[in-house]
């Protein structure tokens, strides 16, 4: 099951990686009052990064709240 997981790690990390690389033309991206100019490729990494570290955030904390015991 480890062996399986990081197969699937690599395969889909190297999936976003020629992805990232085909992708990079420059792009006007607003947010808010703001608007950036960056490659596309450096904003669909940033937009990856974003649902990982979310994903992980989400992860820990329902693993957290299942493993309180109640007061008896």
């Amino acid at each position: 099951m480890k062996n399986l997981r990081t197969v699937v790690i690599i395969v889909i990390s190297l999936l976003v990686l020629i992805v990232v690389l085909q992708n990079t033309q420059s792009v006007d991206t607003k947010f808010l009052f703001v608007t950036v100019s960056m490659p596309r490729a450096l904003l669909l990494f940033l937009t990856f990064l974003f649902g990982f570290i979310v994903g992980a955030v989400s992860i820990v904390g329902f693993t957290k709240k299942d493993k309180k015991i109640p007061n008896e």
